[in-house]
């Protein structure tokens, strides 16, 4: 056996876990009708089968019809569900994996006007910030009826054949209950402490009445609000001590803090460019003090830090949730002794912004994630090797390369700069996110290791790609800024590339107009502002910075608040002329009639890139599809076979060269067109 000690069995009570890495309870948003079908088992499953010893379904299943799902949530009040469950259970159960179910009634964290158009509850009035709700304060009725809801849905993940669950309680109606500035009842369940554990007591004794003694159960629980008049870490001490003194838990998964606005949420959950492992030293202290299972999970995206954790007796089992986002295979390759081969999480939480904007949960640079069933994780061999030559080295370029030589083909690789990386490169000047480059240097190793072959500092021309005698030749030069967006003053603007990459000396007094809403105009914005400039960002959307999401969006307007930036919306930037010595910036509205004047000496546009696609172009006629892509084979997986002349090659370009989108587009293009070449 093995002496690492993550790959040492935890038993937890009857159960034996076998090895000490876990999955945390989290919702990527996969259901269908509130349902986790096969698109949702088939993510556990892969997962499963790789050798993770607990998977933790669905953050925050509902419990109750008056608890409806802000993002795409299980709906555990449902018969049906137990089915589906009992499906995904089995499936995992065969690889080895136990499988449990995170349960919830959100309380006032939901919207009243989602499903039913039920009044929110909570035991006060206070309404949260991140979903503006005002509650209605909780009746007797109302506690018993919401009592019964967890019971009942705990019978039902039971009777699915789950090894276990834990309740949900921070942010979520428990520990609404738990915390006083939440909790104005003047009944037996408000008031002293005691008093405001009472539901989440009458809970567990339910569940146990109805389910018995064997069945696992827990609760993720914040051990300390962080916010002042909440609860802090000595009551939260006391909270884990009367959970374990109960007898009616089975494990203790701690979190610190609370998500009730953006910048709460983003410090229970670090992104990029935060420290990781944030709370493990908390929850460390919690298993000390109460020698009880305590599982714990928050920015642990390295295996050395989770070795670590359960090395220095900190947890008992370790959460890699984003992790295994990134890389399903994780367990196996430590395993199998091949952790440098693991696709290393980077932070940029691609995918819980998407859920909290609505979508699915999908990771940035592993795009099979979430497409189980039509992306493979491990790429199979192709049955003919070809001669596959690409054109540009940014993470469309990259991973259609990679992709390309694990299939076995012979791969070339142009790239116009001295290394790989594209705007990525760009992107991760700047310390906070740095991060990023991982997701070039994963892929440079594996082309490394595939034999790739790659030509920098070459600006490769039609004859340069001819050379290479190929069968398919993938452009992806991506894209150039695009700032020619004014009716008078292009010239007298710089972009928000230029700043990042040290083309243009930040100014003093500058105006950066943002028309794209990613991430290179906050970025802009955050350099020239730490120089001691003036900084106002104007934008003409109504939200501010839409691309980045809510949880990235933190770290900027944390940094931004701090020094002199002004924010602006519903503005659109009209022209730019000289004025002396300076810049007349004119702003004008979509909503008609009003201009304003802005006078600085610097004009940042961020306007997103238009395709770098002359090479393309230039070999299009002289391609056998003529570049033409079957949509229909692209989406849903069959082969492209569009041939239209003799040509000797067939021609592809993905990413930023077709049009301006995101890291993940331009991995998901490659990753989908080449698995099949």
């Amino acid at each position: 056996m093995s002496n690492d000690p993550l790959l040492q069995p935890f038993q937890l009570k009857h159960l034996t876990l076998r090895n000490r890495i876990m999955i945390t309870s989290h919702e990527p948003a996969y259901p269908e009708d509130g349902m986790p079908k096969d698109r949702y088992r088939a993510y556990h499953v892969e997962r499963a089968r790789a050798g993770v010893a607990l998977t933790m379904t669905a953050g925050s299943a509902s419990v109750s019809r008056d608890s409806p799902p802000v993002f795409n949530n299980i709906l555990a009040w449902k018969d049906e569900v137990v089915g589906w469950m009992k499906r995904l259970a089995d499936e995992c159960h065969d690889h080895g994996c136990a499988v449990m179910i995170q349960l919830t009634h959100l309380g006032r964290r939901t919207r009243w006007d989602k499903a039913d158009w039920l009044p929110v509850v909570s035991p006060g009035h206070e309404r949260e910030a991140a979903h503006r709700s005002f509650p209605k304060k909780m009746e007797d009725w109302d506690i018993a009826r919401i009592i019964g809801d967890y019971v009942d849905a705990a019978e039902r993940m039971k009777a699915a054949g789950l090894d276990g669950l834990e309740l949900q309680a921070y942010g979520h109606l428990m520990d609404q209950f738990w915390s006083p500035l939440t909790n104005d009842l003047d009944n037996d369940y408000g008031g002293s402490l005691d008093n405001r554990l009472r539901f989440t007591f009458d809970i567990l004794r339910g569940i146990r009445d109805r389910c018995g003694p064997d069945f696992i159960v827990g609760v993720r629980y914040t051990g300390d609000e962080c916010l002042p008049g909440g609860f802090d870490a000595g009551d939260g001490l006391a909270i884990s001590q009367k959970l374990k003194d109960s007898g009616l838990v089975d494990f203790l998964n701690v979190v610190r803090g609370h998500i009730d606005t953006d910048a709460g949420l983003t410090d229970v959950i670090p992104v990029q460019g935060m420290r990781n492992a944030p709370h493990l030293d908390f929850a460390g202290q919690i298993r000390r003090a109460t020698n009880f299972p305590t599982f714990h999970a928050a920015k642990i995206p390295d295996v050395p830090t989770a070795r670590h954790a359960i090395a220095a007796g900190l947890v008992d089992m370790v959460g890699m949730t984003r992790a295994h986002m990134a890389d399903p295979h994780l367990v196996r390759k430590i395993i199998e002794g091949r952790e440098d081969d693991i696709r290393p999480c980077v932070g940029a939480n691609y995918c819980l912004d998407r859920i909290y904007q609505g979508g699915m949960a999908f990771c940035l640079h592993n795009a099979a994630t979430g497409r189980e069933e039509t992306m493979p994780h491990a790429i199979p061999p192709a049955p003919t090797k070809k001669r596959v030559t690409i054109v540009g080295a940014g993470p469309a370029g990259m991973e259609a390369a990679r992709v390309a030589a694990e299939r076995g083909h012979a791969v070339t690789v142009f790239e116009a700069a001295s290394q790989p990386g594209g705007q990525i490169r760009l992107t991760a000047l700047q310390e906070r996110r740095r991060e990023m480059m991982a997701i070039i240097a994963w892929r440079q190793a594996m082309c490394d290791r595939h034999g790739v072959t790659f030509h920098f500092n070459t600006f490769a021309e039609a004859d340069d790609v001819l050379a290479t005698n190929p069968n398919e030749v993938i452009i992806a030069t991506g894209g150039l800024p695009h700032t020619e967006v004014l009716a008078e003053g292009n010239d007298l603007v710089v972009s928000a590339w230029d700043i990042l990459g040290g083309d243009a000396k930040p100014g003093s007094n500058v105006l950066v107009y943002d028309d794209a809403g990613d991430h290179a105009a906050l970025q802009a914005a955050d350099l020239i502002a730490a120089t001691g400039a003036r900084v106002e960002i104007v934008t003409p959307d109504r939200a501010f910075s839409p691309e980045v999401m809510a949880m990235n969006l933190v770290p900027y307007m944390r940094s931004l608040q701090a020094r002199d930036t002004t924010f602006t919306v519903t503005w659109r930037l009209q022209s730019v002329m000289r004025d002396g010595n300076r810049l007349r910036a004119t702003l004008g509205s979509d909503y008609g009639g009003v201009t304003r004047d802005r006078i600085v000496d610097q004009v940042v546009v961020n306007h997103g890139t238009r395709p770098l696609d002359t090479l393309y172009f230039d070999l299009k006629p002289l391609s056998s599809n003529e570049g033409e892509v079957d949509y229909e084979a692209l989406t849903t997986g069959g082969l492209q076979a569009i041939r239209k002349n003799d040509g000797a090659f067939r021609l592809f370009r993905i990413g930023d060269a077709v049009a301006a989108r995101n890291t993940h587009a331009a991995i998901y293009d490659a990753l989908r067109l080449v698995k099949d070449i």
